[in-house]
């Protein structure tokens, strides 16, 4: 049975680790894939259909806990204890839930002090006892308590007093004052370890299509003897098509891993696919997963060629392996000429990470071949239980698309620049 401290509007956890506010999805898996001998039996909930219209949820079928992750920016909003059972609780060092020590309202009281009254919710048949970032759910003893409590019972003062004995049915941490309205906090200063995260990533484009990214990049200074600078900072940095090896790791630092390619999956859909010369080197990927990005660099010249950006929907075959990338791409939709006959009208919109495919179609239009149906997995006998995408190319632009029509990921590519152009950054990056 698990052994956990409470940290209201914080956390849950151990000596060994902890649930943080904040914390980004993948960290937590990282902890639960740690501790598998210990915390077993984990399911990962989400609408397969509308991803973005419930939260991300991972339930510890075993510990009675339940993890809910913000649908949009993916990081920890809720910690819910649903079963107090199965589960040690602490606060501040000493237990006020235990095989020994039932969790009552006279213990709750004891333990966290003086609240608001409480307020009773009759659908549920439940007391709720909040504090700042806390807040306890009680069970009422049986169906007949329960009219006594109503609101317009004895001019609703009755519905103040929760019941003595009452038992915590569940247990939410949470920011703010309002569980209802609690939003997911910035991720924690001890959620950073060293890495590197985007908070936006904006497309740069002219008119015949991608140039580069512009990062908005957050990071956690490190010094020596640990966190001597214990604040996030905002870094902006360009990289563009055509830019060296060189240029991206002064820009974005080192990857997270390099990756050849060993073939060539679409050259099939190239005109003349026997005609092209095999080269004797392997164009290669810098991933950089807490980004949401790979960049694709050309072996012979080691410049960019590509830029592929990950949304993370849960129910791809990559979900978990990078994070979510938000990314902005303008886009100048002609409207058709104007009243005088000349010139064409212009519109400018935007695709984001949550754009859908038919809304892309209304903007760009319909490409004019079928897509590539892309099927992934790790051998050639393994199947993957989410199925296909498929691959739409538009402007420069390769949208591959999962089955319930959200966007798995943006290929960029486009001609690279010549070296005589300058990088439009260099002047401020010392800054």
């Amino acid at each position: 049975m698990l052994d956990l401290e409470v940290v209201p509007e914080r956390s849950l956890g151990n000596e060994q680790w902890e649930f943080a506010l904040g914390m980004p999805f993948s960290q937590a898996i990282s902890i639960l894939q740690k501790h598998c001998r210990i915390i077993k039996n984990v399911q990962v909930l989400y609408s397969e259909q509308t991803p973005l219209s419930h939260d991300l949820i991972l339930n510890l079928t075993q510990d009675g806990i339940k993890l809910l992750f913000d649908a949009t920016n993916q990081r920890l909003k809720v910690i819910e204890v649903y079963d107090l059972s199965k589960v040690k609780l602490k606060y501040c060092g000493v237990h006020f839930n235990s095989q020994t020590i039932a969790p009552t309202i006279e213990q709750i009281d004891q333990s966290f002090g003086a609240t608001h009254p409480g307020v009773y919710n009759a659908a549920e048949q439940l007391f709720h006892l909040n504090f700042r970032g806390l807040s306890f759910s009680f069970q009422l003893d049986s169906w007949n308590e329960a009219p006594k409590y109503e609101p317009n019972f004895a001019m609703g003062l009755a519905s103040l007093q929760i019941p003595h004995g009452a038992m915590v049915k569940r247990m939410h941490i949470y920011t703010g004052n309002n569980l209802q309205e609690t939003r997911a906090p910035a991720m924690p200063l001890a959620c950073f370890l060293g890495n590197i995260y985007a908070e936006c990533v904006d497309v740069l484009r002219d008119r015949a299509g991608p140039l580069g990214l512009r990062l908005r990049l957050l990071t956690a200074g490190c010094g020596l003897g640990g966190m001597t600078d214990s604040k996030v900072k905002a870094l902006e940095r360009s990289i563009y098509f055509g830019d060296s090896c060189q240029d991206v790791l002064g820009a974005l630092g080192s990857p997270h891993k390099v990756f050849y390619k060993s073939e060539d999956k679409m050259k099939i859909h190239s005109p003349s696919p026997h005609k092209q010369v095999p080269s004797k080197c392997n164009d290669y990927f810098f991933n950089y997963f807490t980004l949401g990005v790979d960049i694709l660099f050309d072996s012979t010249t080691h410049l960019v060629k590509k830029f592929v950006l990950h949304t993370n929907y849960p129910g791809h075959y990559n979900f978990n392996i990078y994070h979510r990338c938000d990314f902005k791409i303008p886009l100048v939709i002609k409207k058709g000429k104007s009243y005088s006959g000349a010139d064409s009208q212009t519109e400018d919109c935007i695709l984001t990470t949550y754009s859908k495919w038919d809304q892309i179609q209304e903007l760009l239009g319909h490409p004019m071949e079928k897509p590539v149906v892309l099927h992934r997995s790790s051998s050639a006998n393994n199947t993957n239980p989410f199925g296909s995408t498929f691959c739409f190319g538009l402007q420069r632009m390769i949208f591959e698309v999962m089955q319930n029509n959200h966007i798995a990921s943006v290929t960029l590519y486009g001609a690279p620049r010549t070296t005589s152009h300058a990088r439009p950054e260099s002047s401020s990056s010392s800054h």
